[in-house]
């Protein structure tokens, strides 16, 4: 691995990061573990992998993305019917559920509002709309491919 290889498309990057609300909260955190990804893969937001472009092993930054997990989309907010829910589970606002999607995936939701015929989910991604800090270390950064990196 080349200390010099600046993150880019086509690098495999070893790295630790957090995710800071602008409240200062920490939502997400490697820690002193280490995470590696191959930039354009899917694994990692695009937001996320851009704002790591440039740098090289041994550096470190926090960048403000926004809107770093997209907007929020009023599309996927569902009423979705109460006889849905099985008796046995005690629903509340708040409360993360997790739906089938066409494909079998796992489609998690929070339910927002209660209502006795319907029950309001949200499918958004909980941190949507809003701005993050985004605190990043490289340990390293390899060359892997020519690859452009997705649009």
């Amino acid at each position: 691995m080349s200390s010099g290889t600046p993150v880019g498309p086509g690098t495999r990057v070893e790295l630790r990061f957090s995710l800071i609300l602008e409240t200062g909260e920490k939502f997400d955190s490697t820690g002193e573990d280490t995470v590696i990804c191959d930039i354009g893969d899917g694994n990692l937001l695009p937001a996320f992998e851009k704002a790591m472009f440039g740098m090289v092993s041994g550096d470190s930054a926090s960048h403000l993305v926004h809107r770093g997990f997209g907007d929020h989309n009023i599309e996927n907010i569902q009423q979705i019917p109460r006889a849905q829910f099985g008796s046995d589970i005690d629903v509340s606002e708040g409360l993360i559920v997790s739906f089938a999607d066409a494909q079998k995936g796992e489609l998690p939701g929070t339910i927002r509002k209660v209502e006795s015929m319907f029950i309001e989910v949200d499918f958004n991604h909980p941190l949507a709309g809003r701005d993050l800090i985004f605190e990043v270390e490289i340990v390293s950064v390899e060359q892997i491919s020519n690859d452009i990196i997705r649009v």
